[in-house]
């Protein structure tokens, strides 16, 4: 039987877990963006 490979086991978990949390912040930024839209100040004229 062969050795399991624990190594890749965490790693797999490590990158889960970051994808999960990237997913959140982006969420979590996403709904920041819309409670709070650009405010007409920040745009330019050009003139």
């Amino acid at each position: 039987m062969a050795k399991p490979n624990y190594s890749f086991e965490k790693r797999q978990r490590e990158l889960a877990k970051k994808k999960k949390n990237d997913e959140k912040q982006a969420k979590k930024q996403a709904a920041k963006d819309a409670a709070n839209p650009p405010s007409s100040k920040d745009t330019t004229s050009g003139s």
